[in-house]
């Protein structure tokens, strides 16, 4: 065995990962380019369709974005009037999201997105619940404090 073998692209777990998510996301732009939304801005609806308001470090904890990525997107949202923001009464540090009547009708429109999307990936139900699993299981574990 080669030793930069290591190196190779398809010796590499990053890639496949990378590479599938950037389909997946692709796939999903059709759908919500009708309902005039980016990917991340969906990701952000469908937390505040569960929860109505949010704190914003709570929100980037749950999607794994940092606050240089979800600020300018919060103000792109509510500029389009899915969310307002405003400071928490109890700590002015902390911005409160919360979600817009017009960010509440949008779920509705959402609704079909789900299924429209697994029509299109080419994986079966039992591989989809098997990959979802193990995604679900490593996520975590890159908040694990390093060296365990």
């Amino acid at each position: 065995m080669d030793s930069y073998d290591i190196l190779k692209l398809d010796n590499q777990l990053c890639f496949p990962l990378y590479a599938a998510a950037k389909e997946v996301i692709r796939l999903y732009t059709p759908f919500l380019d009708e309902l005039g939304i980016t990917y991340t801005q969906y990701i952000v609806l469908m937390v505040l369709w569960e929860e109505g308001q949010i704190n914003v470090k709570r929100l980037g904890e749950r999607l794994y974005l940092d606050s240089g990525t979800l600020t300018p997107l919060l103000k792109k949202m509510e500029a389009q009037g899915h969310l307002s923001r405003s400071r928490d009464p109890r700590d002015e540090r902390s911005v409160i999201v919360t979600l817009t009547p017009r960010g509440l009708a949008l779920r509705d429109e959402a609704l079909a997105v789900p299924e429209k999307l697994m029509r299109c990936v080419p994986i079966g139900e039992e591989d989809a619940k098997e990959l979802y699993a193990i995604l679900r299981r490593l996520l975590p574990r890159f908040r694990e404090p390093k060296g365990q």
